[in-house]
C-alpha cells in the first residue's frame, strides 16, 4: 500500500482483494508531522514508541463501525467490534496493525460497504505527540468530526505525575515516548543485572560452596595458630618460672598478659632484664651444701614459730620417717 497524503489522514483506504479482508492494515502514515482535514496537526517522531505502548498495554484494540466504541460506548450503549487489532509494527515511519476480523467485519469489506479505516489515538497536550492507538473505525466519511480526535478533552493524555517523572529521571513536560524510553532503559538495566547475577565474573565472585571451604580452612589455620601461640606463651612463662625470674603464683597473670597483642615480646624483655627472685640455690629441690635444705617458705615459717632452721629440719625429717 502506498503512503497516504496528508489529506487522507484519518481516512486510509483498505485494499480488499477478492473476497479476502486484509490481514495487515495501515493505521498511521509516516511522520514526523501529520495534518488532519480540519487543519489540526500532530507529530509522531517515534512510531516505535506507539508500538511499544501497544505491547505494554497487553490488550487487543477494537475495530468498529463509525467509531461506535467512542460514540455509543460513552453513552453506555452497545458497540460491537467487527475485528480486533492484535499486533502493531512500525514500517518505514508508518504504523501498521495485524487484524483478526469477524464475519461482520469481513463481509463489510468484501462487499465494499466500507472503504476506509479511521484510527483513534491519544496525544500529549503540550507537544501534541501521538502516544498510542486506542481503536479504529470503519467509515465511508473519513472526517475528523466523527472520530474521537474531535473529543479533545476526553482523549488528550493527562499530565504525568511529576513524582513519577522525577523517579524516571525526566523533567516536567516529558512525553509518553520519553517515559516509555526511560522504562525500557530500566528494564534493560534490570535484565543486565540479572544476567550478571546468573553468570557472575569469575575474577570477582566465587561459588558459595568454594567460599565456605576456603573459610573453613582459614578458621582451621587460625585455630592451629592460636594453639601454637598459646603453647609458646606457656613455655616462655614456665621457663621464666624455672629460672626464678617470676613467682609460680603469678603464672596465670603473665600468661594472660602475654596473650595480648605484643604481650609475649614485652614479657621476654622483662624476663631478660629481671634478676633472679627465687634463685635455684634457695629452692627445696636444690638445697645449700651443708645447709638446712629449707625452702624460703619454710624458713619464713621457722621465723614465725620461733624455731631454728635446724630444729625445723629435724622435725620435718621425723615426719618423713
Amino acid at each position: 500500500m502506498s503512503r497516504t497524503t496528508t489529506t487522507e489522514l484519518m481516512g486510509i483506504a483498505l485494499n480488499v482483494e477478492g473476497d479476502t479482508a486484509p490481514e495487515w492494515v495501515q493505521l498511521l502514515p509516516a511522520g514526523p508531522r501529520m495534518k488532519g482535514r480540519d487543519g489540526r496537526e500532530w507529530i509522531m517522531p517515534r512510531p516505535e514508541a506507539v508500538v511499544e505502548a501497544f505491547a505494554l498495554n497487553r490488550a487487543e484494540l477494537p475495530i468498529d463501525f463509525e467509531h461506535a466504541t467512542q460514540v455509543k460506548g460513552d453513552r453506555g450503549e452497545r458497540a460491537d467490534a467487527v475485528g480486533h487489532i492484535i499486533e502493531l509494527e512500525a514500517r518505514n515511519g508508518e504504523v501498521w496493525g495485524r487484524v483478526s476480523w469477524n464475519d461482520t467485519g469481513r463481509e463489510a469489506l468484501v462487499s465494499r460497504a466500507y472503504r476506509y479505516l479511521s484510527p483513534v489515538f491519544k496525544f500529549s497536550k503540550s507537544a501534541r505527540e501521538i502516544t498510542r492507538i486506542v481503536s479504529a473505525g470503519l467509515t465511508n466519511l473519513p472526517n475528523l468530526h466523527v472520530t474521537a480526535l474531535n473529543k479533545e478533552a476526553g482523549e488528550e493524555e493527562t499530565a504525568m505525575n511529576p513524582e513519577i517523572l522525577e523517579a524516571l529521571g525526566l523533567k516536567d513536560g516529558a512525553s509518553d515516548g520519553d517515559v516509555l524510553t526511560a522504562i525500557n532503559r530500566i528494564k534493560t538495566d534490570e535484565r543486565t543485572a540479572r544476567n550478571r547475577a546468573e553468570q557472575p565474573d569469575a575474577d570477582k565472585f566465587v561459588p558459595k560452596a568454594d567460599y565456605e571451604i576456603a573459610m573453613n580452612r582459614v578458621r582451621e589455620f587460625e585455630t592451629a595458630e592460636a594453639e601454637r601461640a598459646g603453647a609458646e606463651i606457656e613455655a616462655a612463662v614456665d621457663a621464666a618460672t624455672e629460672a626464678g625470674k617470676i613467682a609460680p603464683a603469678s603464672r596465670d597473670y603473665h600468661i594472660a598478659a602475654c596473650r595480648q597483642e605484643g604481650g609475649l615480646e614485652r614479657f621476654q624483655k622483662m624476663v631478660d632484664a629481671a634478676p633472679e627472685q627465687l634463685g635455684k640455690s634457695k629452692r627445696a629441690d636444690n638445697p645449700k651444701p651443708g645447709g638446712s635444705a629449707l625452702s624460703p617458705e619454710e624458713t619464713a615459717v621457722c621465723r614465725q614459730l620461733g624455731m631454728t632452721e635446724k630444729d625445723f629440719a629435724e622435725a620435718k625429717a621425723k615426719e618423713k620417717a
